[in-house]
């Protein structure tokens, strides 16, 4: 994806009131780390960065003092209550340098009939150049039958990317539907009633 511009002002200040102050005035703190260097502490424009974190592995490029540090997000902190973003960690990132994020993983199309659909694990981990990182991948699960398995083997990788979660690992387990099930299974309780109550009523007519 393209990257997503924001100025970015460093800061002096630090600890929880500083903290409130600034995003009080509509700025979010955030610590940029990466590549030996020492941390850089900055803020970031509330609305623009919230925006932009929305989406999963976003490449931040951030204007400091002039200068531009690309960025994707290594950690968001957000108001438990209020879900606003609190503060970033920011990992610095160069283009053409592979790194190792987890992606989303959006399952697509409608199993057969009689079936559902478990989604077992949300993300995978995948390496992928820094400047083109995926956003989400995707699994299809069209027609697939109860007792499928889709693994995350089966997962859509783009070109450059690296799947690093276990080829093996769960992804979407196919089951009967419930419903189904309980229908089935009320059938064959009515068999098995049935036929034990034969013998009986064989006895009971000799």
């Amino acid at each position: 994806m393209s990257e997503q511009k924001l100025a970015a002002e460093l800061r002096t200040e630090f600890g929880k009131g500083y903290a409130r102050r600034a995003r009080t005035a509509g700025r979010i703190p955030a610590v940029i780390y990466g590549h030996g260097a020492e941390p850089i502490h900055v803020t970031l424009p509330g609305r623009e960065t919230t925006l932009a974190v929305r989406v999963a592995n976003a490449l931040l490029s951030l204007d400091i003092n002039g200068e531009e540090h690309l960025a994707i997000v290594k950690d968001i902190q957000r108001n438990a209550l209020k879900q606003t973003v609190d503060h970033l960690d920011l990992l610095t990132v160069r283009k053409g340098e592979k790194v190792t994020v987890d992606v989303p993983v959006h399952v697509t199309g409608e199993v057969a009939a009689g079936a559902v659909a478990n989604q077992e694990a949300v993300t995978v981990s995948v390496e992928a150049e820094a400047t083109h990182l995926p956003t989400a991948l995707e699994v299809d699960i069209e027609g697939r039958e109860a007792g499928a398995h889709v693994h995350a083997s089966d997962v859509v990788l783009p070109n450059g990317v690296t799947l690093l979660t276990d080829a093996d690992t769960l992804v979407v387990n196919i089951s009967e539907a419930v419903a189904v099930a309980e229908e089935e299974a009320a059938e064959e309780g009515a068999e098995a009633a049935s036929e034990a109550a034969a013998p009986a009523e064989e006895a009971a007519a000799e």
